[in-house]
């Protein structure tokens, strides 16, 4: 339906429930609508009528049978036709008993509004502003996160498989999701796919936010893992201590990963699963230090 907007009930970022109005249209396509209605149900009684007469002649041998079936598939003609323009009047939001040329259009699902294309006094619809569509509303209960993988990786993930996900404005917060699709062109510049993770929206992930999701893989890899405090930061490098002979401790370089739960770091090599270190590196500097 085109027209010009009257009133308008909603706006961009507001949350709407099904069947709320969103904005009134004056259209002429409503007045049209309800025109072809009436004369579809004027037609309708004329061809009823018609055809009961023929009816009535031909019982009493004034008429053939020809003309009666004419008459009657006339009268099913009609019939569709009415059912056809009260439907548009339903399409339209138009009530039949007390139309008007101005229409409410309402929310056909909850959820909030991404996309707003009317104004107050503009233009709406296809005839008028070109587009039909009026509002966006986007159901984010449950919102999809498409991350960039790397083909080296994908043997390591697959659909159905779970994901944990932390998004850049809310760091402390972390959400699990599940893999539904990965797709299966990769960018040629990036040689990455992307993937899709659908998460449950706690009120917190909004349209175009940046996050990061983490993957456990299906390949299972042993690591060894230390306590955070084990670790020694020194130029721009990473390092633990081992005990030596002679109750003397030497000093590792490591390549550390991801911290864990507890303040425990992971240790991608420079010591092997088992192996004993300084659990606190700064006791130790003490320790040397009082010597």
């Amino acid at each position: 339906m085109s027209g010009r907007v009257v009133e308008t009930q909603a706006r961009l970022g507001d949350t709407v429930r099904k069947g709320q109005l969103l904005l009134k249209v004056q259209s002429p396509d409503s007045t049209n609508a309800f025109n072809t209605y009436l004369k579809a149900v004027n037609d309708e009684q004329l061809s009823q009528k018609t055809y009961l007469r023929a009816k009535d002649l031909y019982e009493h041998g004034a008429t053939s049978l020809g003309a009666v079936e004419q008459a009657e598939t006339m009268e099913r003609d009609m019939k569709a036709d009415l059912a056809a323009a009260d439907e548009q009047l339903k399409t339209l939001g138009v009530d039949k008993n007390h139309p008007s040329n101005i229409v409410g259009v309402s929310a056909p699902i909850s959820g909030v509004i991404i996309g707003q294309n009317v104004t107050n006094a503009g233009a709406a619809g296809m005839t008028y502003a070109g587009s039909a569509t009026t509002f966006t509303i986007a159901d984010l209960s449950t919102v999809w996160i498409l991350c960039d993988v790397y083909e080296n990786d994908l043997p390591k993930i697959s659909v159905g498989q779970s994901a944990r996900i932390r998004a850049n404005a809310y760091p402390d917060r972390e959400l699990t999701g599940k893999i539904s699709d990965i797709q299966p062109i990769l960018d040629p510049n990036l040689r990455t796919a992307k993937v899709r993770i659908e998460v449950t929206n706690p009120g917190i992930l909004k349209v175009g936010m940046f996050v990061t999701a983490s993957f456990e893989s299906r390949t299972k890899e042993v690591r060894a893992a230390v306590p955070a405090t084990a670790v020694l930061h020194l130029h721009d490098r990473d390092w633990v201590f081992v005990p030596a002979a002679d109750k003397t401790f030497k000093r590792v370089e490591v390549h550390t990963g991801t911290m864990l739960s507890d303040n425990r770091q992971e240790i991608l090599s420079g010591i092997a699963p088992g192996q004993q270190v300084v659990s606190n590196v700064l006791q130790l500097e003490s320790t040397l230090e009082a010597q």
